[in-house]
């Protein structure tokens, strides 16, 4: 496939609502029924600044797996709903690439590590924390309605200057 397109952009912190799922590799299929879930709960989120795009929130803390937010972008006047959690982002430097159709995941993150190894940014990361991947916080942004077998979506790496 071609070359993916990196941008360097900056957000501002946003609140979200959503599920958490906490889990090893194998359990992967039980992912996958939370986000659905989630997409089909999105309607109690009234407050939804986009329902349209459903946000996935990596983090890779676990040996043998990750924590994963299957989350909505939300005001602040929206209420948790039963059995959902709220989880703020704060702002931060991403590193955005968009994954295109037809193109390997695991490639496009491949590519991603290596444009920020070779570049004057660095990982953000937690000090304090221990973590278990290459790229360890994803924050990737779905369309509804997307197809789940060959998926196009955005990905979001927070990152911070080299010193």
């Amino acid at each position: 496939m071609g070359q993916l397109n990196y941008e360097i952009v900056s957000k501002n912190a946003y609140r979200t609502i959503g599920m958490k799922w906490e889990g090893t590799w194998k359990d992967i299929t039980n992912l996958k029924g939370m986000i659905t879930t989630m997409s089909n709960r999105v309607c109690e989120l009234q407050s939804a600044v986009d329902p349209n795009h459903q946000l996935g929130l990596s983090y890779h803390v676990k040996n043998g797996g990750f924590i994963h937010y299957s989350v909505y972008e939300v005001s602040d006047q929206q209420e948790i709903p039963k059995g959902m959690i709220e989880f703020l982002v704060p702002a931060s430097t991403y590193l955005h690439v968009s994954h295109p159709k037809e193109r390997s995941i695991g490639q496009t993150y491949h590519d991603i590590f290596e444009y920020i190894s070779k570049s004057n940014y660095k990982l953000k990361l937690d000090p304090h924390t221990k973590y278990y991947d290459p790229l360890p916080i994803k924050h990737e942004v779905y369309m509804s309605g997307r197809d789940l077998k060959n998926p196009y979506f955005e990905i979001y790496i927070p990152i911070e200057e080299e010193k």
